[in-house]
């Protein structure tokens, strides 16, 4: 019923926007829009993840509350697109946690600390876990390196599966037929690495209230590429480990170092400051009963990067056994959420951004 009554509400707010068509020059939904005379669910679902939210129609539209019409995008929006990564997620069982993805992510973290830790201090003795250890290799003596493989090769491995299962049911429900080549392919990377939609109509977007602002795209920055050099960092450390049979830890200088130490002050810089835009923001174009999902996947990836970066500062001391406990159980529980939450919007965004390359790509150049 609620998925009903969502897309019924979108399905109006489009219709009312393809007659009004103010906003067309704001971001990629209008001239998407501007294609439809009608709007499928299938429309619907990719103009909501095609939107980045920035909150520049919602300011500028006349039939905004208080007039009658009532039309929030931002909002209507926001809860289309929880629907549709209930709709799509799989295995269909997992749907049930989006429902609760706010205390699925808490409980998984909680959950995921505290096996790591027990099972750490459980299986090995006092002086271990509490003592200092400097040679290559320290962190297997603390958790062994078949441990450390198994579990997130196995959670990380399931992770990326369901994502990709999950935005090809996506993928198929919106009508977007076969993958594309050339150009399309081309427009919708950049638009991925760049955020250019984060920018609104190009001054950037409503991050507060009515002023234009570009803090929340270059805090998605800090959040997206420090993710992806902490994703390098581990790619590096693990060819230093297997290619040139180096162990772990390495020097402060070393590569795997480096990246890691960027991208996890980019993940806290972008967790800390896009949650204190979610308190500064004004609640009238935000859906209120996502800000608990939103607020603890935020907490999730910003504790994931500061164990991390206290574990990397601390290493050489005696604390470094149970930091690498609490940290690889932040890693775990990311893991084990990313299905399942909203860190699935970046999959189905960028999804969106591929069929809208495709869409406004010439005919000829098909």
């Amino acid at each position: 019923m609620h998925e009903a009554e969502t897309r019924a509400t979108a399905r109006r707010a489009m219709e009312i926007c393809n007659a009004c068509r103010y906003c067309e020059g704001y971001c990629a939904v209008f001239p998407a829009m501007e294609l439809r005379r009608t709007f499928t669910d299938g429309d619907l679902d990719y103009l909501a993840n095609l939107c980045h939210d920035c909150r520049g129609c919602y300011y500028s539209c006349q039939y905004a509350p208080p007039h009658e019409f009532g039309v929030n995008l931002p909002r209507t929006f926001a809860e289309l697109r929880q629907v549709t990564w209930v709709e799509h997620a799989w295995p269909r069982a997992g749907a049930r946690l989006f429902a609760r993805n706010g205390l699925v992510v808490a409980l998984a973290a909680a959950l995921g600390v505290a096996l790591v830790l027990l099972l750490t201090m459980a299986l090995q003795p006092a002086d271990v876990l509490f003592g200092v250890h400097r040679a290559p290799g320290a962190f297997y003596v603390v958790i062994p390196m078949a441990a450390m493989v198994a579990v997130a090769g196995v959670t990380f491995g399931f992770a990326l599966l369901a994502m990709l299962a999950t935005v090809v049911r996506f993928w198929r429900a919106t009508g977007s037929g076969g993958l594309p080549r050339g150009r399309p392919l081309l427009r919708a990377l950049g638009d991925v690495l760049t955020l250019r939609n984060l920018g609104g109509g190009g001054q950037g977007c409503n991050d507060v209230d009515e002023g234009f602002s570009q803090t929340r795209r270059w805090l998605h920055h800090c959040l997206f590429y420090g993710f992806g050099l902490c994703f390098a960092s581990t790619t590096v450390a693990a060819g230093y480990e297997h290619l040139l049979g180096l162990r772990a830890p390495y020097p402060f200088w070393s590569w795997p170092v480096v990246l890691g130490t960027l991208g996890g002050l980019g993940m806290v810089i972008g967790t800390i400051g896009l949650f204190a835009l979610k308190l500064a923001g004004d609640a009238a174009p935000r859906a209120p009963r996502l800000l608990g999902a939103d607020v603890a996947l935020l907490a999730l990836l910003g504790m994931t990067a500061a164990t991390g970066l206290v574990l990397l500062a601390l290493r050489a001391t005696g604390a470094m056994g149970v930091l690498l406990a609490v940290h690889l159980g932040f890693v775990l529980a990311l893991f084990l959420a990313m299905p399942y939450s909203r860190f699935m919007h970046g999959a189905f965004r960028a999804a969106a951004l591929l069929r809208n390359a495709m869409e406004h790509e010439p005919t000829d150049a098909r």
